[in-house]
């Protein structure tokens, strides 16, 4: 064949490339970027067969200019064609089962094209081509009858010799056969979903890529980094791989538990200390609740510290109730009603705020939480103590004086768990809890920048031995929410669970723990330099703007224990603020609004002014969402975070080159600015929050 030219050394000047076209192949390029990237695989386009789509196993996909005269329909057939290639690689040293590489691209693809923007589908919808209309059937795939399929091999001219579907390659397809984009917003709920127009979940973010927005969101969500998600997409192929060489189980069993093994060493943790994953931090309170009755026959009272600013679902789950109408492994369940196999408890909440919406003092909450216990242990039940280091809001309670203070109480019953799930911590304040006999429960989505929903329970050496010689079995109900392959292998009580696997917990635990391991590499000298360098800046910001009005102020770090070491959690990195109009703060509904519009391009709404303005505007500025809080005494109004992330640090530690490195933290600072002189825009133009 001639004419032929790798596709990315061409660039001619047809209608395809002009100014009004330029935006939307740029757009449709970067999404080819959550394509897989496979080694020797040659993408080349034919000029002399402008219809041709063939794929050359282990070597090329040819693609005729017809279809790059379409970039969206080019994206889904390449789609397909890397996806294939994928699998045949997998498939090791004996190639002959091609039919499952058929399968899986083709379930693949069309999981790809349902996530495409609604636009994108409009330019595919009149169009009539055999692979196309087989992508655009919205049905499952039939295994069971393979000469459905039989035309796709005239792609790749190779016969199938299998003529049934192999059993062993059912669960296979069933779990790995997803693009990486959905496994990391599967097995979750639906508030990872991602709406059709902006590609956005309820938190604002992506579950792949989103290099254009500036992000400081790390108190609520972040969209997956191009690194974190290059490096999950690779462990697919790799699992895809193992699966067909080892068997599905083996595979995932050993990929579950060296996810757990790296957690470890990231935390300098004894091997003794067992972590249980769970899909979100409530779901961690669940199996709080549930781990807490098969450890005491006593009565159970929770004392729940900062209750205004943990989970929604959180209260709902420890008193062992449904948080949702769906759980993680998709079981449709009722909110409110009652886990089978949940006894009832006593819930104490101790909110931060007082009625009028003042923070209380440091004292008052030790006051309140001591006398919970209190009372609690004179009735003779057994307590389990939320504490709070650090909230959404950044604050930590109780005190380390006031849980010594614990130590007085006789006979007291007790068992401590460390709400960490913003993870503002270094590995020695893991370490310094654990070492005390309390649970630590974590995510991988707040600091570290992780896909959200990726909670985890660590559990100490004191506590993990207790429960595995415990004959106690778990709540029954529990086996609509979790797999046996979520929590210690050596533990009886959990063997009646699940025997599936959640890939999309696992997905989101492999993409958290790549950014913990290049966060770490930075030294600590410039790793903590660079966190009071920004978050200086970004406090200073806030200060200066006149529109701004800070949340924090003189309040106690409630929590600090004794350290002359410097360290993350000693150090303001969330950056909660009012946001002021003629002096008054904008009501909840105004505010909410301007988070959306932050989050969008509204280049459309400046077309008339400057192209700085219309630059700013175009700006995606994704920060901490939405909380509401009262301004002053009375009126409800609600604030916005500034974030400190991880990869404000990583992504700023490149070739070990110091002066880069500063400078890079600068462009993020600079970035702070653009996102406070956006908010400053949608200000000066009332309509827009109307």
């Amino acid at each position: 064949m001639t004419n032929n030219i790798l596709i990315e050394d061409q660039y001619k000047r047809t209608s395809l490339f002009e100014k009004e076209n330029v935006n939307y192949l740029v757009r449709v390029l970067k999404r080819f970027n959550t394509v897989p990237k496979l080694n020797n695989i040659n993408i080349i386009t034919s000029n002399s067969q402008p219809d041709v789509f063939k794929i050359v196993p282990n070597k090329s996909i040819i693609i005729g200019s017809l279809y790059l005269s379409k970039p969206v329909l080019a994206l889904v057939y390449l789609r397909y064609g890397i996806e294939w290639q994928l699998w045949y690689k997998a498939l090791g040293s004996d190639k002959s089962d091609t039919i499952l590489c058929d399968i899986a691209a083709l379930k693949v693809t069309r999981i790809f094209y349902k996530l495409l923007p609604e636009d994108d589908k409009e330019k595919l919808k009149s169009l009539n081509y055999f692979l196309l209309d087989l992508i655009k059937k919205d049905e499952a795939i039939h295994t069971e009858s393979l000469l459905e399929y039989e035309k796709l091999q005239d792609f790749h001219g190779l016969k199938k010799s299998t003529k049934v579907f192999k059993e062993s390659w059912k669960p296979i397809i069933e779990n790995l056969a997803k693009p990486t984009e959905y496994l990391l917003m599967d097995g979750g709920d639906l508030r990872l979903n991602i709406d059709e127009i902006n590609l956005l979940n309820k938190y604002g973010c992506r579950p792949f890529p989103r290099p254009d927005a500036f992000t400081f969101a790390s108190s609520t969500a972040t969209s997956v980094s191009n690194f974190a998600f290059d490096k999950t997409d690779k462990v697919r192929s790799i699992l895809i791989s193992n699966s067909l060489k080892n068997g599905f189980k083996n595979a995932t069993v050993n990929f579950s538990e060296l996810l757990k093994s790296n957690l470890r060493k990231i935390f300098r943790l004894k091997d003794e200390c067992q972590i249980i994953f769970s899909p979100s931090g409530t779901d961690s309170s669940l199996q709080i609740a549930a781990i807490t009755q098969i450890i005491s026959d006593k009565d159970i009272t929770h004392v729940l510290v900062a209750s205004d600013e943990t989970g929604s679902g959180v209260p709902t789950a420890l008193k062992g109730c449904h948080f949702e109408n769906t759980t993680a492994l998709n079981h449709p369940v009722k909110k409110g009603d009652k886990i089978n196999g949940f006894r009832d408890i006593d819930l104490i909440q101790i909110p931060f705020r007082d009625e009028n919406g003042a923070l209380k003092s440091s004292n008052q909450l030790d006051s309140e939480v001591f006398n919970a216990i209190s009372k609690t242990n004179a009735l003779g039940r057994h307590v389990v103590l939320h504490t709070m280091d650090q909230s959404k809001l950044g604050y930590q309670s109780p005190s380390e004086k006031m849980m010594k203070d614990l130590d007085s109480l006789e006979n007291l019953s007790m068992q401590v768990l460390v709400d960490a799930a913003q993870l503002r911590l270094d590995p020695t304040d893991i370490q310094h809890y654990l070492n005390k006999g309390y649970i630590v429960s974590i995510t991988g989505s707040k600091y570290f920048t992780g896909p959200p929903y990726s909670g985890a329970l660590i559990l100490p050496e004191c506590v993990s031995k207790l429960i595995h010689t415990i004959e106690n079995k778990l709540p029954e109900g529990l086996t609509k929410y979790y797999n046996h392959s979520d929590w210690p292998t050596s533990w009886s009580c959990s063997k009646d669970l699940s025997e599936g696997f959640n890939y999309g917990s696992y997905m989101r635990w492999n993409a958290a723990i790549v950014e913990m391991e290049r966060y770490f590499k930075t030294p600590i000298l410039y790793r903590n330099m660079g966190i009071e360098m920004f978050c200086n800046f970004v406090e200073d910001s806030i200060n200066d703007a006149e529109f701004l009005q800070p949340l924090y102020g003189d309040e106690t770090k409630t929590n600090s224990y004794n350290s002359k070491e410097f360290g993350i959690r000693n150090i303001r990195t969330i950056f909660p603020f009012f946001i002021l109009k003629n002096d008054t703060a904008l009501s909840v509904d105004h505010v909410k609004k301007l988070y959306i519009l932050l989050n969008s391009d509204l280049s459309d709404q400046f077309k008339d002014s400057s192209l700085e303005i219309i630059r700013l505007a175009a700006q995606k500025c994704h920060i901490g969402q939405a909380v509401n809080v009262k301004y002053g005494n009375d009126f409800q109004s609600a604030i916005l975070r500034i974030s400190l992330g991880a990869r404000v640090i990583s992504e700023s530690w490149v070739n070990r080159d110091i002066s880069i490195y500063f400078r890079n933290i600068e462009l993020q600072m600079n970035q702070i600015t653009v996102i406070i002189k956006k908010i400053e825009l949608i200000l000066s133009s009332p309509e827009l929050l109307d």
